[in-house]
């Protein structure tokens, strides 16, 4: 009878487990699905993906939000958006997804094979121009190696979003990540040779109160900040009534190319227009340090296989693009510094 009793109570806890197992799997599944149909944008585009029924998927996000007791979709008949609780749990579902992705890799032996999807982010501009032409390269060479692109206008948390790399054009502040110098680039302020030469000159940042200003509207849309005259540390601010406010640095490029005003970009957007005659650069002696390029990573994201590829393959192209830059929008100008009473330093 206790031996019946055993086997019976054995029995029971073997279930549970089952059960508990088929729950986590359940989950996990449900995690795939979910991100499938941020990824491809609809719950349509998520059972493409996944080769599930549309009711199958929709059964895996109610899972989730049943689990978590909130919405995380709002749906409507051709697309989703997140909801605030769901996108902290986009980035968690991530990052659980990539882990169990690499623990699969290393269980299998496969660390010394490039392999799996690569996330990389960086800001539109240099996404489209520089980056996007050296990853087609890439995935040509490397055929197991799918890569996602996200090109983004914010600062992204590569750890918490679950990103494998990023292309960083600013001074580095956070000590766990791994960044590769690149090169630099310079804050600079262009205008047309036409715009210059039917308006009042440009000798100080000052003058520009008096011209069109078009400004990016995430990077200083009423005013810049220029490094301090000789004999003071506080830098100098210019404010002014932008003519455009644009979000779009080509955008930016294309009004000042055509005549329309002074814009201030960084020397990487308008390089080409420099070279070929199209933009002028002014107050060049009264540019700010240089910006460092960086590709950076999480620590220990350089083990992975097809991480560890991609940034032996990327790095000398982008430090020979960079390089390229400085000879097209060309060096910045040593000058004087200008004194608090406007006169030119010999110092």
């Amino acid at each position: 009878m206790i031996a019946g009793l055993v086997v019976k109570l054995a029995t029971g806890i073997y279930r549970r487990l089952q059960i508990c197992e088929a729950r986590a799997m359940d989950r996990l599944d449900a995690m795939k699905v979910f991100i499938a149909a941020l990824d491809e944008g609809s719950l349509a585009g998520a059972s493409r993906k996944t080769g599930r029924s549309a009711a199958a998927v929709s059964r895996a996000i109610a899972f989730l939000e049943d689990r978590v007791g909130v919405p995380l979709l709002h749906r409507t008949t051709r697309s989703i958006k997140l909801s605030e609780a769901g996108e902290r749990y986009a980035l968690s579902c991530r990052k659980i997804l990539a882990d169990l992705e690499e623990a699969d890799r290393q269980a299998a032996g496969e660390r010394s094979v490039p392999r799996g999807t690569l996330t990389i982010t960086s800001t539109v501009f240099a996404g489209v121009e520089i980056l996007r032409p050296i990853v087609d390269a890439f995935m040509d060479e490397y055929p197991t190696v799918t890569v996602r692109m996200h090109m983004l206008e914010r600062p992204v948390n590569l750890i918490d979003e679950g990103m494998d790399l990023a292309l960083r054009i600013t001074h580095l502040a956070d000590s766990t990540l791994v960044a590769h110098r690149i090169g630099e680039v310079r804050r600079v302020v262009v205008a047309s040779p036409r715009y210059l030469a039917t308006h009042p000159r440009i000798v100080e940042p000052a003058d520009l109160a008096k011209h069109r200003i078009i400004a990016l509207a995430h990077s200083g849309p009423d005013s810049w900040s220029f490094p301090a005259l000789e004999g003071t540390s506080v830098p100098r601010s210019i404010s002014f009534t932008p003519r455009l406010v644009i979000n779009s640095v080509k955008a930016s490029v294309a009004s000042a190319v055509e005549g329309h005003g002074v814009t201030r970009l960084l020397s990487y957007h308008v390089a080409r227009e420099v070279d070929q005659g199209l933009l002028s650069i002014v107050l060049a002696e009264a540019e700010p340090a240089p910006i460092p390029v960086n590709l950076v990573s999480p620590y220990g994201r350089l083990s992975v296989p097809k991480v560890r590829a991609f940034v032996d393959f990327a790095l000398p192209r982008l430090r020979s693009h960079f390089a390229g830059l400085v000879k097209h929008a060309g060096p910045p100008v040593e000058r004087p510094i200008p004194s608090r009473r406007g006169r030119m330093s010999a110092g």
